[in-house]
């Protein structure tokens, strides 16, 4: 696995010329792709949401579309629609910006729950189902979406179905000092992202995320993990624990952290480095925890003996 620690520190470095001071961030990100997951980013306008998406897309060699979502965004404005054709006699299907490899969900707490809930399939499934017929995405195929704070005017929450879908939620925060200086003092990040070379395509990130495959999983590792699992489902914790499908998305997750480390095998630090950008938006925190989720997995953790 050390064979792809260049490949992997390249796409680091390059994505580090973008976006300045945010390396943890930037880490969980390409976690998050190299794992084949979906990818939330939730914080204030302006801190560089939208920027990270395109500099991912771009260093990843993938074809992108971005789709603004508004309160009067309808899904097939999303996935397409089909319209009669008169020289065949028959409807066609005309894809909508869904059918790409990397979509950019902007804003997507400003959507109807309607147009929200239409990315439920091409997530889970990497399909979309339009009048009986059933579409197949490209591969591979990545929906990043940005969020803004739900005080905001004019934000719709995502509903728990929805939030499941994303492997990983990320917030990027304001710089640190020294990083706003060489915002401040740099060049136009929209004129950098136009000169950002792809330094992978799509076969090369294919390839990636079979080695996450590869990456091995000892039985004390499974049992932390499960022991995890269960202690989330326990009151004292949480509201309602972590799924199964969640459990499977933690040991996803923790396999691509173990790659981009450089190891073919997941030690318990790399499920712990991941545990509340995977879990935190799928739990809410017992009443009168006086925490937040990612406060309550954090005292989880601390809590839980390491195998």
């Amino acid at each position: 696995m050390t064979a792809y620690r260049p490949l992997i520190a390249s796409l680091m470095h390059q994505l580090t010329t973008v976006i300045v001071g945010k390396d943890d961030v930037l880490r969980d990100a390409v976690t998050c792709v190299l794992a084949g997951g979906h990818l939330l980013i939730e914080d204030l306008p302006g801190v560089g949401k939208t920027t990270l998406a395109q500099a991912l897309a771009r260093t990843l060699g993938l074809q992108f579309a971005r789709v603004q979502f508004t309160a009067d965004l309808m899904p097939s404005d999303l996935i397409g629609a089909s319209v009669y054709d008169r020289a065949r006699q028959d409807f066609v299907f005309h894809p909508g910006p869904l059918f790409t490899q990397v979509l950019l969900a902007d804003e997507i707490n400003r959507a109807s729950p309607k147009t929200q809930s239409a990315l439920l399939e091409a997530m889970e499934e990497r399909q979309v189902s339009v009048d009986g017929a059933t579409h197949a995405l490209p591969r591979p195929f990545f929906v990043i979406a940005t969020q803004n704070p739900f005080e905001q005017l004019g934000t719709h929450g995502l509903p728990e179905s929805q939030l499941d879908r994303f492997l990983m939620r990320l917030s990027l925060g304001y710089p640190g000092r020294a990083a706003e200086r060489a915002l401040l003092r740099g060049e136009d990040r929209r004129q950098m992202l136009q000169r950002l070379p792809a330094a992978l395509d799509a076969e090369g990130l294919l390839g990636l995320q079979q080695a996450v495959e590869a990456v091995a999983v000892s039985d004390p590792l499974l049992d932390y993990l499960q022991a995890l699992l269960a202690a989330t489902r326990e009151p004292r914790w949480f509201a309602h624990g972590l799924s199964p499908r969640a459990g499977l998305a933690l040991l996803r997750a923790a396999r691509a952290r173990a790659l981009v480390q450089g190891r073919d095998y997941v030690a318990p630090d790399d499920l712990i480095d991941v545990l509340v950008p995977v879990a935190a938006h799928r739990l809410t925190p017992a009443a009168g925890a006086g925490r937040d989720a990612a406060g309550q997995l954090r005292a989880l953790v601390q809590a839980l003996p390491l195998p």
